[in-house]
């Protein structure tokens, strides 16, 4: 009675390490596959540096961009004024 008892509680334990395996596995496996999805996305997503003819040395084409107060500002503003310095912080206030 007692070996029969043992044996269905072994029994029991393989099963359930059996049906843990294979859980395990197929968690193994999504989770490669959705690393692998994710480095393609991303690859396919990479933007292509912009083209451009400016050369060091040349002067700034004009441009307009808003200032801190929501006010245009175009670079021809300042010209003969005042020195314009630009400063660009890569994810900067971003979160990133």
């Amino acid at each position: 009675m007692l070996l029969a008892f043992i044996k269905k509680q072994l029994y029991s334990v393989k099963s359930i390490l059996t049906i843990r395996n294979k859980i395990m596995k197929k968690t193994f496996l999504f989770t490669v596959l959705l690393l692998i999805f994710t480095v393609c996305a991303n690859a396919q997503q990479t933007p292509k540096p912009p083209q451009t003819s400016l050369k060091v040395g040349d002067a700034a084409p004009d441009f307009s961009l808003t200032d801190t107060d929501g006010n245009a500002v175009k670079l021809s503003d300042f010209k003969g004024k005042k020195s314009v310095v630009l400063a660009f912080y890569v994810l900067a206030f971003t979160g990133g």
